[in-house]
């Protein structure tokens, strides 16, 4: 099963001294990986009718009768690779949109967590069930390192655009809260297309506005040197490693606006950064890039 992570080399834009980062996949392998994950899920699992606590309450918060989280430093978690761990003690978890079931949607919401879609709306996978419908044109430059991936024409989106409505339908018809719309930073990036910052805002508004039409919150995946003009649109940030990589103050605009941000690093130690993004209002987390359950190490654990 693919998992998503950060890449090893990042992309710079000769117009900015801020690197932009997006995210890469990997196929895991290694049978010891796979091992590691399940021995962490068994030894720190919690029961699994365990109820979130108030840490929670401002993540619950609504506008025009959608989710719309509000600041918070209280945990949250990041599973895209292997079985989701249902009981890790979060107000929010993001999972894939394609492999998790309503029926895992629906358990996480019995605890009283909110869940999050994961999409890729700006690169084709070949291993998704849909990218046979994907028009060949449409398709760039390969994602460097991940062979199995491209890609896409952002700026000319009309030639798949129904792809991506049918896969924001699904996310709404499973029941999830929100989208995070991921590789939305092309313009940044080699992508076989001469896109401009203006073809990509045109593109992650009109997502904001086909996720937001089912009645979902829609997070802006990085992009910091777009957040200004973006903010308005999006609901809540998701964020990889701007304490590494010292963006974090680029991203707050969404607290100032009384929204959250929902914020991982890889590499530094929680001591590092949790300092940091408690004064900032983020809430933070240390995963690893495989991003299965397990490792997790929240700057605010639940109570």
């Amino acid at each position: 099963m693919p998992t998503r992570r950060r890449p090893t080399a990042r992309s710079r834009s000769s117009s900015s001294p801020v690197p932009s980062r997006v995210r890469r996949k990997i196929r895991i392998a290694a049978v010891s990986a796979n091992a590691l994950a399940v021995l962490a899920c068994l030894v720190f699992a919690a029961p699994s009718d365990a109820k979130v606590d108030s840490a929670c309450r401002s993540v619950d918060s609504t506008h025009a009768g959608r989710w719309a989280p509000e600041p918070t430093t209280a945990a949250w978690q990041w599973q895209l690779q292997g079985n989701v761990d249902t009981s890790v003690r979060a107000c929010v978890d993001e999972v894939d949109g394609f492999e998790t079931s309503k029926a895992t949607v629906a358990k996480l919401h019995a605890r009283g967590v909110k869940v999050i879609c994961y999409l890729d709306v700006g690169s084709w996978e070949e291993y998704r069930p849909d990218a046979g419908n994907f028009p060949k044109s449409s398709l760039g430059a390969i994602y460097e390192g991940w062979e199995e991936e491209r890609w896409l024409d952002i700026a000319h989106f009309h030639k798949f655009a129904p792809i991506m409505q049918k896969r924001i339908a699904m996310c709404a018809h499973k029941g999830f809260d929100g989208v995070e719309p991921d590789n939305i930073a092309g313009w940044e990036n080699e992508t076989g297309f001469p896109l401009t910052r203006a073809d990509q805002s045109r593109y992650n508004l009109w997502i904001a506005r086909q996720v937001h039409e089912h009645g979902m919150a829609v997070a802006l995946k990085n992009d910091p040197r777009q957040v200004k003009e973006l903010l308005g649109a999006f609901d809540f940030a998701v964020v990889e490693e701007c304490f590494q990589y010292h963006e974090c103050d680029l991203f707050k605009p969404f607290v100032a606006a009384g929204k959250a941000v929902f914020e991982a690093e890889y590499e530094l130690p929680p001591e590092r950064f949790c300092g940091e993004a408690k004064e900032l209002g983020f809430s933070a987390i240390r995963k690893g890039l495989e991003l299965f359950a397990r490792p997790w190490e929240p700057c605010e654990p639940l109570r």
